[in-house]
């Protein structure tokens, strides 16, 4: 990825914007809804600011730059002070900011290519790519996998017994995850493409348009 970076400052510039705009927002919604639901702990532990330093894993953070895969710190949720339906809501808001960003971003680089403008169109192939990320990662977290907020949603879809049955094979998240990413990138079961590059791709062609179909 550091690579490509070189290779493409544009599209570097917009992957850093990306990732550093995109982890601090979904780590923020994470926090501000959960306080919104009456848990104030993200908010009393600093989490509750839009100071990428405060969200950003230096490890995660190089991870990602390195071989495209890697995290932000998890915001803390009391889960004795909100009910499974708010725990639910929580892990949500994350995706959710991100696909907020990408709509966002993606209308505005449909608006700027309509212009047709060459500079305009550097700005809206800027904008585009951010929408892209953005949306992989709400897909991303969005998989029903520990410790993704997709396995938090699943925990709170499900009834609670059903719930408690499936948490004894959180600790063996991580592991599936990895295997699903490295399984895909050797093109064995791309399960990551399935999940997470086919709808995103899709999504970004219905809000910017075919120009960057």
């Amino acid at each position: 990825m550091i690579v490509d970076i070189i290779h493409n400052p544009i599209q570097g510039i917009a992957l850093l914007t990306a990732l550093i705009i995109g982890l601090t927002f979904h780590e923020y919604a994470h926090a501000w809804w959960a306080n919104r639901l009456g848990d104030d702990t993200a908010a009393r532990m600093g989490r509750l600011t839009l100071n990428p330093l405060s969200h950003l894993d230096p490890i995660g953070s190089l991870m990602m730059l390195i071989v495209g895969f890697g995290w932000a710190k998890p915001v803390p949720v009391n889960g004795w002070r909100l009910t499974r339906q708010e725990m639910l809501e929580v892990a949500l808001a994350g995706p959710v900011s991100n696909m907020i960003l990408a709509t966002i971003a993606a209308l505005g680089a449909r608006a700027l290519a309509a212009t047709g403008s060459g500079w305009l169109m550097v700005i809206a192939s800027f904008l585009a790519f951010f929408a892209l990320l953005n949306l992989f990662l709400a897909f991303f977290n969005l998989i029903p996998v520990a410790p993704l907020d997709g396995w938090k949603v699943l925990i709170g879809l499900v009834p609670a017994s059903r719930a408690e049955w499936l948490a004894q094979y959180e600790r063996y998240g991580p592991m599936i995850l990895l295997v699903v990413i490295l399984l895909g990138r050797n093109g064995t079961l791309d399960v990551f493409g399935w999940l997470v590059r086919t709808p995103a791709a899709w999504i970004l062609r219905l809000l910017a348009g075919p120009a960057f179909a």
